[in-house]
C-alpha cells in the first residue's frame, strides 16, 4: 500500500479500506492476515462536522499522538481494562483523522488465532475476528508492541496490503458503542458479510465505489 492512500479523511479512506488485508508478519513463522470488512470512521478536530466520539477531539495528547503524525500507522489503545482496539491514523498530518478496525475475515493463521484468543479448537471462525477487541487478541496486536508501527512500510511487522480484492458497493450505517455523535454514519462495512461485528445493526444503505471515489450518500435519516 502507498502512503498517499491514508492522506485522505477518514469517512473516504474507510468504506476504500474494505477488502485490504491486514498481516501481521513473522520471522521464520507463518503469518497472521484477515481482510478487512468493517470500520468506522473518526474525524479529527480540524473538520467542520464536531465528533465528540474521536479520541482526537480534544486535540493533540501523548496518548494520541499517532493519530496527528503521518498518514498510514497504527493507533492502539487499552478500554474497559480488558481490550486493545486498533486505528488507522489518516488525513494531513496535524488533522487528527482515525478508522477503528472493527471485523477481519480470518485468511492466514486461523489456527493461531484460535489459540491467541483462548477458544478451543475448532471454534467457529466468526467469533475470532468479529470485532475490534477480537480482532486485536487474535493478531496478539497491543499498545506496547505495535502502536505507531508505519502499516505501509514493507519491514513492518503489522501492514496493511492490496492483494487486488474489490468490492463494487459498500453498507454505511451509524456508529455503534458509543454515546456521542451516534447519528453519523460513519460505519463501514461489506455487504452480507458473516465476519462483521453486530451484525443486527447493519441496517444501512449502500454506496458505490468506483475508480477509487465514494460516491456520498445523504446522511442517514433517525
Amino acid at each position: 500500500m502507498k502512503r498517499s492512500f491514508f492522506e485522505a479523511p477518514p469517512e473516504r479512506v474507510a468504506p476504500l479500506l474494505l477488502g485490504k488485508l491486514l498481516v501481521r508478519t513473522r520471522k521464520g513463522r507463518e503469518p497472521l492476515a484477515g481482510r478487512i470488512v468493517e470500520v468506522e470512521a473518526y474525524l479529527g478536530p480540524h473538520d467542520k462536522t464536531p465528533d465528540p466520539a474521536a479520541h482526537s477531539h480534544r486535540g493533540e495528547t501523548a496518548r494520541n499522538s499517532v493519530l496527528f503524525g503521518p498518514a498510514g500507522h497504527a493507533y492502539v489503545y487499552f478500554i474497559y481494562g480488558m481490550y486493545y482496539c486498533m486505528n488507522f491514523s489518516c488525513d494531513k498530518p496535524g488533522h487528527g483523522g482515525g478508522i477503528l478496525l472493527r471485523a477481519l475475515e480470518p485468511v492466514v493463521g486461523i489456527e493461531e488465532m484460535v489459540r491467541n484468543r483462548g477458544l478451543k479448537p475448532g471454534a467457529a471462525t466468526r467469533e475470532l475476528t468479529s470485532g475490534p477487541g477480537r480482532v486485536c487478541q487474535a493478531l496478539g496486536i497491543t499498545r506496547e508492541t505495535d502502536n505507531g508501527l508505519d502499516l505501509v512500510d514493507p519491514a513492518s511487522p503489522l501492514q496493511v496490503r492490496d492483494d487486488g480484492f474489490r468490492l463494487k458497493q459498500v453498507l454505511v450505517t451509524r456508529r455503534i458503542g458509543i454515546s456521542h455523535a451516534a447519528e453519523l454514519p460513519l460505519r463501514f462495512a461489506v455487504p452480507e458479510n458473516p465476519y462483521v461485528s453486530g451484525p443486527k445493526s447493519l441496517t444501512g444503505k449502500c454506496i458505490f465505489l468506483g475508480a477509487g471515489t465514494v460516491h456520498r450518500t445523504k446522511p442517514l435519516q433517525s
